[in-house]
């Protein structure tokens, strides 16, 4: 994307997943990368050329200038964001409103990483920008779903009253290589299950759906908020549209992967979303994105290429 070349790109939570990958294609892009993390979930391998702070953004407003901000600086994974709530609630608001104040000195474009938890449990399907979401502010994934919601609150109050360039993107789930196999989230588990040939495990009764986007997809559409003007002050859905459930999702990875064991059905968690899938008309009418990337094919380059952190679970090949 030719609007990155000769830019800096600060990239808070790139040693994360999707941070790696933004990266990755920000340099190919021509940018200047500089990462703040803390490393307390990323992998802490970031690609050649990109240089890094470990730093925590919850604490610090002292950052490196930058032409483009990208906050990814959270933890995603249930079990992560749980495992301290009151540090994952400080992370999303502390840390969004101190690169806030960051990207308003350095005149920067601020494109914040959301999620599609601020849906909770929708009332609508697909999910639109303008919903307002069903969420519990109380149970146990409030630390994440409410700190994101104050977030893009706090963002959405500076471009009305002090003309911020903020951007928005609520991410929906996102898989491919890089994914720690422990992490509690579907694709990853599945697929370790699955190459070891242990039983499937599916929370629920598996009819719970989901819509899965591959990660160059998804950096492709964070890339493009930061570059495109039409993306100033709103708020987007970035994730793949085609919906499947949770026990549909578990067999095609079966499939791909050979293994005949059974499916065991498992206690669902409290305050999981029963459908989640996004309605993508404004991305693709201001922003002239879509996915590109088919689950089939999502998943067979996931398992081909295998994860990008060397400390995960050497189940995957690794090409």
């Amino acid at each position: 994307m030719e609007f990155f070349d000769g830019k800096t790109a600060l990239v808070a939570g790139g040693a994360g997943f999707i941070g790696q990958h933004l990266c990755r294609a920000l340099l190919n892009a021509g940018a200047r990368v500089h990462v703040v993390d803390n490393f307390s979930t990323g992998t802490g391998h970031v690609p050649d050329g990109v240089t890094v702070d470990r730093q925590d953004v919850s604490i610090i407003r002292d950052f490196r200038a930058a032409d483009v901000i990208f906050n990814l600086a959270s933890p995603a994974s249930p079990i992560h964001y749980q495992a301290d709530p009151i540090q994952t609630w400080k992370t999303n608001v502390l840390g969004a409103m101190h690169l806030l104040e960051h990207a308003m000195a350095c005149k920067a474009t601020l494109v914040q990483a959301s999620t599609s938890e601020v849906y909770g449990d929708p009332l609508a399907h697909p999910q639109v920008e303008t919903d307002w979401g069903n969420v519990n502010p109380i149970g146990p994934r409030a630390c994440y779903d409410e700190s994101k919601r104050a977030a893009e609150s706090l963002l959405m109050d500076a471009v009305r009253t002090q003309n911020a360039d903020i951007r928005i993107a609520r991410i929906f789930n996102t898989y491919g290589p890089g994914m720690e196999i422990e992490d509690g989230r579907a694709v990853p588990n599945f697929m370790a299950q699955a190459k070891a040939g242990q039983v499937m495990t599916v929370h629920g009764d598996g009819t719970q759906t989901r819509s899965f986007c591959y990660v160059d997809d998804t950096v492709q559409g964070l890339m493009r908020l930061g570059a495109i003007d039409a993306a100033r002050g709103e708020v987007f859905n970035i994730g793949n549209p085609n919906e499947i459930s949770v026990a549909e999702l578990a067999d095609q990875i079966n499939q791909a992967c050979g293994n005949k064991s059974r499916v065991e059905f498992t206690q669902r968690p409290i305050d999981d979303p029963t459908r989640r899938c996004p309605n993508i008309a404004k991305a693709k009418q201001l922003l002239g994105w879509e996915p590109t990337i088919g689950l089939a094919d999502g998943l067979g380059r996931t398992l081909g290429s295998g994860p990008i952190d060397p400390k995960v679970s050497d189940l995957f090949h690794l090409a």
